[in-house]
């Protein structure tokens, strides 16, 4: 049987990509927007990460996939943070 291929979108640390490469499937893709990040997930997990996920071209960047995993964007609805959910003055809270 074939693996599952995923993509990471929103991809954080990582722990979308831990959990499904424990069970077996293997990532294709990856997209987080900071750059430290980017290199703590290349660390990780050995594979570059894309940037900006508004930058990507889906249609030629992004390969074939069985599963879609995308972090939820916490900060601007984070107790921590502003609240500002999605009016987020950096528009992290409404990709959509």
């Amino acid at each position: 049987m074939a693996k599952l291929k995923f993509i990471d979108l929103f991809a954080g640390l990582g722990g979308f990509h831990l959990a499904l490469e424990k069970l077996g499937c293997e990532c294709v893709f990856a997209s987080e927007i900071q750059p430290e990040l980017q290199s703590l997930y290349e660390r990780n997990f050995g594979m570059k990460c894309s940037g900006d996920i508004n930058e990507i071209d889906i249609t030629k960047d992004i390969p074939d996939h069985d599963i879609l995993c995308a972090g939820f964007p916490c900060q601007p609805f984070s107790q921590a943070g502003k609240q500002q959910g999605f009016d987020d003055q950096k528009r992290r809270g409404n990709l959509f």
